[in-house]
C-alpha cells in the first residue's frame, strides 16, 4: 500500500464525532485498509464492555469512577497490558491540562504492536487520525527517499537554470553571461529557455508512468 494512502469515513464523523474516547473505535473501523485482519486485544476488551468511555464512567476496581480523561487512558492502557497479542495503543499527550476540545481532538497516535508479555512489546506501525483523516506515518526509508527526490529536484532545476546563461566560444572555451542578453540573442535565450521547460515536462511525465499499479 502506498505511503500517501488514506482513509476517512464521514458517516461515522458525523453521527459520533471523534475524540480520544472513540479514537480507537474510529481506527478499528470494517473498512480501514491499515487495521489488522487478526483479532486484536482492543476487540476482546469491547467484546468486554470495556473502553475508554466506560472506565471514565464506571472505573475499576481499585479507582472507582468517575475518572478523568488521563486516568481512563491510564487504565485502558493496563487492561490492554494484561492481554497478549496484536493490539492498538492510543499514545498519550504530554499534557492534557488546558487543552480545549478542539485541540484534544485535532491529532490522534495509534501505535500498533504485538505484546508477548506486559513489558514486551514489538511495533509493527504507526498511524495518526488528523483532522479525521486516519494517515500510516511513513517509514525512515521513505523519509529518506522524499529527501533525496527534493534535493536532487533543486540541484537538477539550479542546473537547468545555469545552463541558459552558459555560452561557448570556440576560442575562449565556456563563459557565464548573466547579464540581460542584447536582441540579436533573445531568440537564442528563448529556444534554451524553452529546451529547459520541455525537459522538465518530459521528466514529470516520466515520474507519472512509474507509478505502482492503484496508485494516484
Amino acid at each position: 500500500m502506498s505511503e500517501t494512502a488514506s482513509f476517512v469515513d464521514p458517516v461515522f464523523l458525523a453521527r459520533f464525532g471523534l475524540t480520544r474516547i472513540n479514537a480507537i473505535d474510529y481506527f478499528l473501523h470494517p473498512l480501514n485498509p491499515f487495521r489488522t485482519k487478526a483479532k486484536t486485544s482492543n476487540e476482546v476488551l469491547s467484546m468486554q464492555g470495556m473502553n475508554i468511555g466506560t472506565l471514565m464512567a464506571w472505573g475499576t476496581g481499585t479507582r472507582p469512577g468517575p475518572l478523568s480523561l488521563e486516568d481512563g487512558e491510564d487504565e485502558y492502557r493496563i487492561a490492554l497490558s494484561r492481554l497478549t497479542g496484536e493490539q492498538y495503543e492510543l499514545l498519550p499527550l504530554a499534557n492534557m491540562e488546558g487543552m480545549t476540545p478542539q485541540q484534544l481532538a485535532a491529532l490522534f497516535t495509534i501505535r500498533h504492536v504485538h505484546r508477548t508479555s506486559v513489558n514486551q512489546t514489538k511495533v509493527l506501525g504507526i498511524y495518526y487520525i488528523l483532522e479525521g483523516v486516519i494517515y500510516k506515518s511513513p517509514s525512515v526509508r521513505g523519509l529518506m527517499k522524499a529527501h533525496i527526490t527534493r534535493t536532487l529536484e533543486g540541484l537538477s532545476e539550479a542546473c537547468d537554470a545555469l545552463s541558459v546563461c552558459a555560452r561557448y566560444d570556440p576560442s575562449t572555451g565556456y563563459i557565464w553571461k548573466f547579464e540581460p542578453s542584447a536582441d540579436n540573442d533573445d531568440e537564442d535565450d528563448e529556444a534554451l529557455l524553452y529546451n529547459v521547460q520541455e525537459k522538465k515536462k518530459r521528466k514529470r511525465r516520466r515520474i507519472l508512468d512509474n507509478r505502482r499499479p492503484g496508485e494516484r
